[in-house]
């Protein structure tokens, strides 16, 4: 049994395992989590708020755990999957009563009139939010810096970005502030900061989980889970999932990884003949050597363990993925951006204003039917690489680390150790991309954002800090994704917390 010192580095199933055999409260594990954010945040600044109400819902919790009968222990576990886990959740998730800033400055008064749909369902599911996290504005950046919030940093190394737009949710996690975490991904929100981090993160297809009107809208969106281990993001996943009368396009996920145990020995075992597609650049994208080496190395596990696993490419460039999806934001995300921004340039982050200059310009040339046809491109270009397999495999970023304080204004320079540095610099040498987006390989699978992706842990970089993969299915097929994805932590353990 962990010492009181420690209960914070429980995983969620962990916590829940000891909850019902009543070897810890509730409360024991919350006060062991806040005093970890007490004691790390400072120099972390992942959090924006503790939430006082977590001890209320934590006492409830520990009463029903200190009394409950074994069927009745039973009967929660089935109905309250999350009974008296501590959740920490992104600062977009609306939370009733709370303020709803996105990061913007002129919003620190606006206050929430209802819960998000999936904050929601983790109270149903007894689950509570203590804590809140960080991201940039809008949720607009792959780093997490705002003129709100300051600078969050990755606990791997303080000088390095957890990535963004979920980075205060993964950087939390790496840092032992929670065990669960809601992230949200349009071009990679989720993945990217995982990778960064060494958690676990799950995009789900769209209009499986449900969103906030009316960007929920938006094909490229979706909201969903980060955790420190595959079980727990399951876990989490489980409780999202479903359709909601708030978002016409959320669908039926009856029976959503029903009998799915990751932690089951035979999870390995399940590859045996499994076919897998390994796609180490994506196309063109400038991906550094340790990240090759990491994917590579995943990819020989699952061989080891007996799946079938063949190299493949996919006529993709950097450049091309770029265009197309700025061609839908500067439709959809850019005015909603400029609508909410109005009047308020002064004060937004210059990455915030050059989000919208980029995506106006590419929509100023580019209609949406014209990005709806690249997009329809790249799908079918997808379909067609992954036929006959199982799922794909693929690195997550292609650079092994962002700058934690950088906007990236004037492109991305990838040094020699595959740090991403601000291409402003003019003594940086390296290899510099127009665009940062442009080293980041998530942005194809929100263009096609009916397939599910799962990212875990490849191993460290050479910078220090971990890299990711991207377990990727076809449309709808989650199991598939998770199953290889629980093979793979299995295969290749992976240390879970940052050393701090």
């Amino acid at each position: 049994m962990s010492s009181a010192t420690d209960l914070w580095s429980l995983s969620a199933t962990e916590a829940l395992a000891r909850f019902r055999t009543k070897e810890l409260s509730p409360v024991e594990y919350l006060e062991a989590l806040i005093g970890r954010i007490t004691a790390e945040d400072e120099r972390i600044n992942a959090v924006t708020e503790v939430v006082e109400e977590a001890v209320t819902s934590a006492r409830e919790a520990e009463r029903f755990y200190a009394s409950a009968a074994v069927n009745e222990l039973a009967e929660a576990a089935v109905t309250r999957p999350l009974l008296g886990l501590p959740v920490i959740a992104k600062e977009k998730h609306a939370i009733a009563g709370r303020s709803l800033t996105q990061g913007l400055i002129h919003e620190r008064e606006t206050m929430a009139g209802t819960d998000a749909a999936i904050i929601a369902r983790i109270r149903e599911a007894g689950g509570f939010v203590h804590a809140r996290a960080t991201s940039p504005e809008f949720s607009c950046a792959t780093i997490t810096h705002s003129p709100m919030w300051g600078v969050t940093r990755n606990p791997w190394n303080l000088e390095l970005s957890p990535g963004g737009s979920s980075g205060g949710s993964a950087a939390a996690l790496a840092a032992g502030f929670a065990p669960l975490a809601t992230a949200s991904d349009i071009a990679g929100s989720t993945r990217l900061p995982a990778a960064f981090t060494g958690t676990v993160g799950f995009k789900a297809p769209y209009g499986r989980v449900p969103g906030a009107q009316p960007l929920a809208a938006d094909w490229y969106r979706g909201d969903g889970p980060m955790a420190r281990t595959v079980a727990d993001a399951a876990l989490l996943a489980r409780v999202m999932v479903g359709l909601h009368p708030s978002d016409h396009a959320t669908i039926d996920s009856t029976g959503f990884l029903d009998g799915f145990d990751p932690t089951s020995t035979e999870a390995a075992d399940r590859l045996r003949g499994r076919r897998v597609g390994l796609c180490l650049r994506l196309g063109d994208f400038p991906v550094g050597e340790d990240i090759l080496a990491n994917t590579r190395t995943v990819a020989s596990a699952l061989e080891s363990a007996g799946a079938i696993v063949e190299e493949i490419e996919l006529p993709w460039t950097a450049e091309r993925i770029f265009e197309t999806a700025f061609t839908h934001f500067g439709h959809l995300l850019a005015p909603a951006m400029r609508e909410a921004t109005g009047g308020h340039e002064d004060t937004l982050a210059d990455y915030t204003l050059q989000f919208m200059d980029d995506a106006e310009a590419v929509a100023g040339r580019r209609s949406l039917y014209d990005g709806l046809a690249m997009e329809a491109q790249i799908q079918a270009e997808l379909a067609a690489a992954m036929d006959g397999f199982d799922v794909l495999l693929a690195p997550t970023s292609a650079v092994a680390g962002l700058e934690a304080d950088a906007s990236y204004l004037d492109g991305i320079t990838i040094d020699a150790g595959g740090i991403g540095r601000d291409g402003s610099d003019g003594d940086v040498g390296g290899l510099r991309l127009d665009h940062y987006w442009q080293a980041h390989m998530t942005m194809p699978f929100n263009i096609c954002n009916r397939v599910p992706i799962v990212n875990v842990p490849s191993g460290l970089a050479d910078c220090g800090i971990p890299a990711g993969v991207q377990v990727i299915g076809h449309p709808f097929d989650d199991r598939s994704a998770f199953e290889v994805a629980a093979a793979i932590e299995q295969l290749q353990p992976w240390q879970r917390l940052a050393p701090m």
